[in-house]
């Protein structure tokens, strides 16, 4: 008996029995990685529905979001004669649980990152490990809400899992990359649980305005050098989204013993940081899910954004908003997001009809 679906809950419960599961469901997936372009490279599909055992939620998938990694993922899938289903981010109800589920129960509202490793959120029923779910905040709209999971998740472990920051830390702290979904989330995270001062780069009016509205006390170009009219003596921590083409300015106007925190894929040029003997932090969200399959902490901290939610000390980053969740809909997001001049986060959700 590894499924307990919503269905089947008792009537003498006083719970009201949940929707049936389907056997099929719509989904949208790819057969080999395409340019964005063509109508192949994202398609609607219909599968069959999962059935959850062990520490597995199925989850109704209501709302995703799209993020660098699902466009990477994309545009470099191997060949395949069964078609792969991707997506990092979603919103949804849990409608059954595995038999070893202790964390949730069907009906519960829940946001996720999910994992590299198994099928993704693009698809409207998905199962996902119990220990990398969180409740999510119930103040936020399921389009506000799928946008903060993988970027709160990234941000939180840079800043405090790799960074060790508290309450109680000072100094100054560079965002570079800082109207991206990531950089949005590290300056609310850093300026409602730290003492930092936040200096945030950002090249455009537009992306300028929007790390302002969102607590950074400092908003300076690409110009390396007005990070040292603003800290004379360096920047305590950099958190990079953009490392590589920076290194040079980072070099420079990092502290001796600073530390630097990167998302990107590669750091040519990264022995510049030697001679001030700074510590290299690579951020990988899946790390936990993939390798530390029993891990709960990015249950606790989706809680622990949630709360922070709820609260008001942060809020969503989702800028642009599209219906319905089709293959259709997909390309344009990932259009969006594969430009790189996206602020924020783009979100699809609704499936059709």
């Amino acid at each position: 008996m590894g499924i307990v679906a919503a269905m089947t809950l008792s009537d003498s419960s006083g719970t009201r029995p949940g929707p049936a599961i389907p056997d099929s469901m719509p989904a949208i997936g790819l057969y080999r990685g395409l340019p964005v372009s063509d109508e192949a490279s994202l398609q609607d599909l219909t599968l069959p529905v999962p059935r959850p055992a062990g520490h597995d939620l199925l989850v109704e998938v209501h709302a995703v979001s799209v993020n660098p990694v699902d466009v990477k993922t994309r545009a470099s899938s191997p060949a395949s004669d069964s078609p792969r289903v991707i997506g990092y981010d979603a919103v949804g109800v849990v409608r059954a649980i595995g038999d070893a589920v202790t964390l949730f129960k069907p009906d519960d509202r829940v946001w996720y990152a999910g994992s590299i490793a198994r099928p993704g959120s693009n698809s409207r029923f998905q199962l996902v490990s119990e220990n990398i779910v969180g409740h999510r905040p119930t103040s936020l709209g399921d389009a506000e809400a799928a946008a903060l999971p993988l970027t709160g998740i990234t941000a939180w472990e840079g800043l405090f899992d790799h960074l060790g920051l508290t309450a109680d830390s000072q100094g100054f702290l560079l965002v570079v990359g800082a109207a991206g979904g990531v950089g949005s989330m590290v300056i609310q995270l850093a300026k409602a649980l730290t003492g930092l001062t936040v200096i945030a780069v950002a090249s455009r009016d537009d992306s300028a305005r929007w790390v302002a509205d969102l607590g950074a006390d400092h908003v300076v170009g690409r110009d390396f050098a007005d990070v040292r009219g603003l800290a004379p003596d360096g920047v305590d921590y950099v958190f990079s989204a953009f490392s590589a083409q920076n290194l040079p300015g980072i070099a420079e106007v990092i502290k001796p013993l600073g530390h630097v925190v990167s998302i990107d894929t590669s750091a040519p040029g990264i022995d510049a940081l030697k001679p001030k003997s700074v510590t290299w932090h690579w951020e990988y969200m899946f790390t936990r899910a993939v390798q530390l399959p029993d891990d709960t902490h990015q249950h606790h901290v989706l809680n622990a954004l949630g709360r922070l939610a709820d609260e008001g000390r942060i809020r969503s980053t989702l800028t642009t908003a599209l219906e319905p969740l089709d293959a259709a809909t997909l390309r344009h997001a990932h259009a969006l997001v594969e430009s790189s001049a996206t602020i924020g986060k783009v979100v699809v959700s609704g499936w059709p009809r």
